[in-house]
Order: structure tokens, then C-alpha cells, then sequence
């Protein structure tokens, strides 16, 4: 009589990992946290008093997932390569094997960006209208090499996709690197530039999966490499010139993504990219960023760019935390409310609310989080390694990356931002799709994906500091899973179909 009615008690308040094993979830649950797991797995769930629900429904599906990653830059294969042999290869397979974060969807930059050694054009001779002066060669020492070496170390391969900063140039309207407009009798010339540089990547071994026509087309205060397009102007080169080229020279399968900057601009630049059949033709998606708040998710700018173009890709393409230089062998800062980003100091007073101080694993947890309950289909993080002043970089533009290194003394540290990004990129495979998620806590975030061979990966996070106690629900079975404060989870749930 004791052991029914302690059954019911524990059933009313929906705590029990169940009074039967029958009932109960087949789960594995890693954590990191602040109290300094790093991807640990955990078996043992001391109840909280904050107990609460989360109900998952894999009968209500949304978007498929594309991947996660990072960006490979010349300033992180160069560090790479002054690294000795043994780090080299443990950052390497740190990204990319799988007892790693396994990556999955990668971008790299097309001519230099601001996180490259100096500046630099693939077509460095002016007027060469056909490109013959065309060449890689920039990229031989220390970018080709760290592609090649992840793509090695990737037993599931990856996507990667290009990103020029800007035109040489010669082809722009100010023959600067910085700012400026590619000049209409170079558009064609320009659309060959992607053509050329597909076929000289593909000659070193290395497949590109797309592109993004421009990062950040309304330019970056005019301060590192940058080309500025209206929508209009970008839509004119994507439909008669970039999409027609790539398709008479046999690459028409490689995808185009439009925009390539701040989700609040989202509406304005789906509207014209999306707005018939013929402006959509060559867009095979839209690229977005953070920085116009790493604090704010902007969920109803990523619904209306997923409602205006349902079928596309939707992909965040670049975040980091920025204005920062990273803190070395310093776990607590990454989970601590120390960080700002550039609108901090630079935003306009009326924008100062969406740049607060806020804890650089939140920044990321909470945005990928946000994004993938937004119909988000990936998400790319921006360089991969950088040094401890949070470069190298030739504008001094330091950021922080989830692997900082000293190559001087050959140390690598793996910040909590690393283990953050794998506990979505590891779990969550090229292929799954978000499932639907209720839950009773608003204290804490989640989302739930179904993955290509039935397991269900559900990624929690705690940004309070409090424990919490949840009930984990998939059909009639159930499991208790307590999140520690300040802590990031990844529950695998074994059966997709529990009964």
C-alpha cells in the first residue's frame, strides 16, 4: 500500500524517472557547466525544488538541419601551422573527428578579410576582364593546407561554402579595399571570379557547396575589406549574372545565399530577393548574422524570412563575441556577465539595449537555441582559433574564438565556447529535423531534433543559478534529468517511437 501510493505521489508531481523501468527513457546526457564539466557525461540527478516539464512531439516537425561549424580564416590556419605537430593535429581533430564536435557545415573567406595576415586579391592584375592572372596562390601555405587536414580528419565529411569580403579593387567604384560598389561593367567578370575559383578548389581536392554573394553588403563602418549592395543591386548580379554563370559552367548545384548581415534588415532583403519567380530563381537561401545584438534573437525577423521563401535556406553564417580580447585559461569569464560586444560603446543610444554585458556562453547557447526554434537551419561560428590577443588580424579587430592559442610556448586552450558548440554540432547531424517542444520553465531554453537514425538529440540550457529539475516526456515514457546552474545539456534520447 506504501509503494502504490508513493507511485501516485511521485506521478501527480511528474518527478519520477517512473516506478518501472517499462516507463522510463533510454537516455545519455552530457553537460558543461560552469562548476566545470566540459561535455561529462552525467548519470546522477539530485531533484530540485524548481521541477518542471518538457514535453517533446516528433509528430510536429519544422526545419531540416543543414549542419554546424566554423570558419576556416588565414589567421587560424597560420597559427595552426606555427603550432607543433601534436597540437596542430588535437586542435584539428578536435573540430572535425567524431569523438570531437564533429563539423559539419564550414565557411571560408574568397580574397582576405579582416582576419587575414594583409590584404590580398585572387586577381590581382587590373583591367584582366577574362581572369587569366587569376590564382590561389595566397592561400597555399596555411588555408588550403587547414581545409585539406579537417577534411581528413572528418569521417563524415563537411559543407563549405565561400564568402567574398570584397572585389579587387580595380573593379570597384572607389579602387579601394574598403567600402565602395562593384562598377556594373565588372559584374559579369565578377560572376566569373566565382566560376575560376570553384574550379582551382576543386583542382587542390576541395569541393565548394555554395557561396554567400557578399558578407555584410552594407559594409562594416567602412573599416576592413567590405563591398556595399542594395538588395536591388545584389538580386541584378545574382539573376543576370552570378546564378547564369555558375549554370553555363556546369556548377548550377552550388548554392547561393543571399544577404549576409544583421537579422534586423531581414524583412527589407527577403522582400526583394524572394519578391517572384525570376528574383528567386538563383537564391538558394539567406544568410544572416548576429551582431546587431547578441543578446536579442529577433524571432519574428528569422519567421518572416522563413514565410517569404518556405523551401530555402535560412543559416547563420557568422558570430563571435567581438571588441573582446579573449581571456586565457579563464573558464569563469565565459560564463560571467563581463563581455561586450561593439555596441556596448558604439550604438546609438536608442540601440543601447541590445548590446548588455552578457556572459559569452550565453551569447552562443541562447542564440543557437533561439535560432533553431525559428526555423534556422545552421549555424557557423566565426574563426576557429586565434591567438591570445584575439588575432592575428592586420586591423586589430580582436575577437574571441572558442580554441585560443599561445604558439610561442606551442599551449592550446579549449574554452567553454568550444564544448558550447559542440553540444549542438556533435548531437544534432546533417539531416535531422526540429521537433516540436513545450515546456512548463521559462527560466531555462530548449530544443529538440530527430536525427537521420532515430535518436533524438534535446539541448537544454540553465542560465540561472539555480539547479533545475525537469521531466523529460516522449510519448508514454518519461525520464527525471536535473541541469545544473549555469550549465548547457545534451540529453540522446535512443527511442524515437517510445510507447
Amino acid at each position: 500500500m506504501k509503494l502504490l501510493s508513493k507511485c501516485l505521489t511521485i506521478s501527480l508531481i511528474t518527478l519520477s524517472m517512473g516506478c518501472t523501468q517499462e516507463n522510463s527513457l533510454a537516455v545519455d546526457v552530457y553537460e558543461t557547466s560552469a562548476s566545470g564539466k566540459k561535455l561529462e557525461k552525467v548519470t546522477s540527478f539530485p531533484t530540485a525544488d524548481n521541477s518542471s516539464t518538457i514535453q517533446l512531439n516528433p509528430e510536429k516537425t519544422f526545419q531540416t538541419i543543414t549542419g554546424f561549424g566554423g570558419a576556416f580564416t588565414e589567421s587560424s590556419a597560420y597559427l595552426l601551422n606555427k603550432l607543433g605537430k601534436e597540437n596542430r593535429k588535437k586542435v584539428i581533430d578536435a573540430y572535425f573527428s567524431r569523438e570531437g564536435a564533429n563539423y559539419s557545415l564550414n565557411r571560408t573567406h574568397m580574397n582576405s578579410c579582416d582576419f587575414s595576415l594583409s590584404q590580398y586579391s585572387y586577381a590581382p592584375v587590373p583591367e584582366d576582364m577574362n581572369l587569366d592572372s587569376f590564382t590561389i596562390e595566397d592561400d597555399m601555405d596555411d588555408l588550403i593546407p587547414m581545409i585539406k587536414d579537417a577534411m581528413n580528419a572528418s569521417e563524415d565529411g563537411f559543407k563549405l561554402f565561400a564568402s567574398p569580403w570584397t572585389a579587387p579593387p580595380w573593379m570597384k567604384d572607389n579602387n579601394e579595399w574598403v567600402g565602395g560598389k562593384l562598377l556594373p561593367k565588372y559584374y559579369d567578370t565578377w560572376a566569373l571570379f566565382f566560376s575560376k575559383y570553384v574550379d582551382a578548389y576543386e583542382a587542390e581536392g576541395i569541393d565548394i557547396w555554395g557561396f554567400t554573394v557578399e558578407n555584410e553588403p552594407h559594409g562594416n563602418g567602412n573599416n576592413w575589406e567590405s563591398m556595399h549592395y542594395t538588395p536591388e543591386e545584389m538580386t541584378d548580379f545574382v539573376m543576370n549574372h552570378l546564378g547564369p554563370k555558375l549554370e553555363a559552367d556546369g556548377k548550377g548545384d552550388k548554392i547561393i545565399l543571399g544577404y549576409d548581415q544583421n537579422r534586423a534588415g531581414l524583412q527589407e532583403w527577403v522582400d526583394v530577393m524572394f519578391e517572384d519567380e525570376a528574383t528567386s530563381k538563383y537564391y538558394d537561401g539567406t544568410a544572416i548574422h548576429w551582431y546587431e545584438s547578441t543578446y536579442e534573437v529577433f524571432p519574428e525577423a528569422l519567421q518572416y524570412a522563413h514565410n517569404k521563401a518556405p523551401g530555402k535556406f535560412l543559416i547563420e553564417t557568422e558570430g563571435c563575441v567581438d571588441s573582446e580580447v579573449p581571456k586565457w585559461q579563464d573558464d569563469t569569464w565565459y560564463w560571467s556577465k563581463e563581455a561586450t560586444d561593439w555596441g556596448w560603446d558604439w550604438a546609438a543610444e536608442d540601440e543601447k539595449y541590445l548590446h548588455p554585458k552578457y556572459a559569452p556562453v550565453n551569447r552562443y547557447a541562447r542564440d543557437i537555441i533561439g535560432c533553431l526554434n525559428n526555423w534556422v537551419d545552421g549555424w557557423v561560428d566565426w574563426n576557429m582559433v586565434l591567438d591570445r590577443q584575439g588575432g592575428p588580424n592586420w586591423f586589430e579587430n580582436w575577437c574571441a574564438a572558442p580554441v585560443i592559442v599561445d604558439p610561442d610556448a606551442d599551449e592550446v586552450y579549449f574554452t567553454p565556447l568550444y564544448y558550447t558548440m559542440a553540444h549542438f554540432s556533435k548531437y544534432i547531424r546533417p539531416g535531422a529535423v526540429v521537433i516540436g517542444l513545450e515546456k512548463t520553465n521559462d527560466s531555462i531554453m530548449a530544443t529538440a531534433a530527430q536525427n537521420p537514425d532515430g535518436t533524438i538529440a534535446v539541448v537544454v540550457f540553465n542560465p540561472t543559478e539555480d539547479p533545475a529539475s525537469f521531466n523529460l516526456s516522449l510519448g508514454q515514457k518519461s525520464n527525471l534529468i536535473t541541469i545544473n546552474p549555469k550549465a548547457i545539456q545534451t540529453i540522446i534520447i535512443q527511442e524515437s517511437n517510445p510507447t
